[in-house]
């Protein structure tokens, strides 16, 4: 048996006496706390902290074809090409779509305080803009806010989170057409209208660098587009493709925060972001040419979406690396695009070493400026950086915040993920997973050193836990609770892991707890779910579900013919 990502959780909860970190002295990353940070307190925090956790749409709900849903680019992508090594797909993911009010339960019952989510494009507005809106998608957002502020979570709304409906592909191209920016403003206007008097976070763009290299440099999300040496794609062009996408993908972002300042905001009391992905980069050497390799680095990454969402323009190393191949704002989009956002979510996963690739030997892919001339590595001189695979350094985060605190005068932060990604591990493991001991330890010292940073004045509001639940994961899994999947998504069971409980109202200090319970066997499943199971082996949901795809881009391609 092979868990390719553990399925442990963490608990905080309150106690008299107990510091934050009981585990190693060395702990992961072989961070230290000071004897004097040895306990993190809820007085540490700002009055009105969130702790919360975060999922996306195409990763739990499922029902990717229910009641009106049509078919999105990774509902296609996957059941074209096949995601990941075991051709999972999302399908049925953790089945959020017929299950979100025991979810919604769960995580009341973890104490969760916030709870951030993403609306699927495809389920709200199957045909885009060419077509009308799905009643029943507003109806089942509207039940997910509904019950979350019943339950006293606040509902965290990403409007774009990394799927769309598959039509705005096939009819013009998606990102790489100017007409996307126009249907994402229209999404965000529907959304807006529907959930506005409840919600009052919004997040407009998840990580548009990391989407846009994923899937226009390196090919491995759809629409699956790049050139060599990036990869090897059908068709695309890895150097110029994500100038074009990036700049769509801002401007969709500025169009919609510009309606919501001006027609939203004003009644409606909320707040509008932007999610960046913010590794935080130090240099291979002291050498002048890898500290100027990390000011690239940061430019090239977070620097490309938030400078323009705050400065109105982008990063002067991308202007000057690129030159007249980056697209240019017009006057008119740098004052809608110029303070744009007003809180900055924050993805911080791993540190990495930096290397200069303009007079030293690089990668293929190193040496291109869209890249900024520059290699990441995780190893300087035969010794990692962090433990092995997603590089785990928790000072990595009081390093990123101060640096975005410094950079972009300490507006608003929240930690919108952060998490831990298992290596893949053998039978044998699976008890020392559960046990939560390296997911502890990593939560822990992370917020340990977010708590530095507060401490010097970073307005940091919120840390939200990337994932709440095992869900269909693109690339690593890092959760908080189990969810036991088969091979293509299917649901077997949702395991108890004991309860949890983030910042207790009932206490001062802070520190995690091992999960009370281990995973012993599968627990009976609850009526709806054995129902589910019953129906899926009844039919064969691989075919069937092969079937319906075709015949859903048959009728299409009928309905739109080339």
């Amino acid at each position: 048996m092979k868990l390719e990502l553990s399925a442990a959780f963490f608990f905080f909860f309150i106690s008299a006496s107990a510091p934050l970190l009981q585990l190693s002295n060395n702990g992961v990353g072989g961070f230290k706390l000071k004897e004097n940070e040895s306990h993190v307190k809820r007085s540490d925090f700002p009055p009105g902290f969130l702790f919360g956790a975060a999922t996306s749409a195409y990763q739990v709900e499922g029902a990717y074809l229910s009641d009106g849903k049509s078919l999105s680019n990774w509902d296609v992508f996957c059941h074209s090409v096949g995601c990941g090594e075991n051709e999972e797909n999302g399908d049925i993911a953790d089945d959020h779509y017929h299950l979100f009010l025991k979810d919604i339960e769960m995580m009341h019952s973890l104490g969760l305080k916030a709870y951030r989510f993403s609306i699927s494009w495809a389920r709200i507005l199957p045909r885009g803009k060419f077509g009308e809106v799905n009643p029943v998608g507003i109806m089942f957002y509207n039940k997910i806010i509904d019950n979350l502020i019943l339950k006293g979570i606040e509902p965290f709304v990403t409007l774009f989170h990394e799927d769309f409906p598959q039509e705005l592909e096939e009819r013009y191209g998606s990102w790489l057409n100017p007409q996307m920016q126009e249907d994402f403003v229209h999404l965000a206007e529907i959304c807006f209208n529907n959930f506005g008097d409840r919600v009052k976070y919004w997040i407009t763009i998840n990580e548009p660098r990391l989407f846009t290299d994923f899937a226009y440099e390196t090919g491995i999300f759809p629409p699956s587009r790049c050139s060599e040496p990036f990869g090897k794609c059908l068709d695309g062009n890895s150097d110029m493709e994500p100038l074009i996408v990036m700049h769509n993908l801002l401007l969709a972002h500025g169009k919609a925060a510009k309606l919501y300042h001006e027609n939203f905001q004003p009644k409606q009391n909320g707040l509008i972001g932007l999610v960046a992905h913010c590794d935080m980069f130090e240099p291979l050497t002291d050498s002048e040419l890898d500290r100027e390799a990390v000011k690239r680095a940061f430019a090239f990454n977070a620097g490309w979406v938030l400078d323009p969402s705050i400065f109105g323009d982008y990063p002067k190393e991308m202007c000057e690396y690129i030159g007249s191949q980056l697209p240019v704002f017009s006057l008119e989009e740098k004052n809608f695009m110029k303070n744009s956002i007003d809180f900055i979510g924050i993805n911080h996963y791993t540190t990495v070493y930096t290397k200069d690739c303009m007079d030293s030997s690089c990668s293929a892919t190193g040496v291109r400026a869209i890249r900024g001339f520059l290699d990441t590595v995780g190893e300087r001189k035969g010794v990692l950086i962090g433990l092995e695979g997603i590089y785990v350094v928790p000072r990595g985060m009081e390093e990123i915040v101060d640096h975005i605190k410094i950079r972009y005068n300490n507006k608003p932060m929240f930690i919108t993920e952060n998490g831990y990604s298992s290596p893949d591990v053998h039978e044998e493991q699976v008890n020392e997973i559960l046990n939560d001991v390296k997911r502890v330890d990593f939560h822990s010292r992370y917020i340990a050193s977010l708590i530095k940073s507060i401490r010097k004045g970073a307005d940091v509001r919120g840390y939200f836990v990337w994932s709440l639940m095992d869900s269909y994961e693109w690339l690593k899994l890092k959760n908080l609770t189990e969810v036991k999947t088969g091979r293509k998504g299917n649901i077997s069971s949702r395991s108890g892991k004991g309860k949890v409980n983030i910042i207790s109202e009932h206490g001062d200090d802070l520190y995690p707890k091992l999960s009370e319970s281990k995973l012993k066997g599968r627990k009976k499943h609850d009526k709806q779910l054995d129902e589910l199971i019953a129906l899926k082996e009844m039919i064969k949901a691989e075919e069937v579900a092969e079937k319906d795809v075709k015949e859903a881009l048959d009728a299409k391609k009928a309905m739109f013919p080339e």
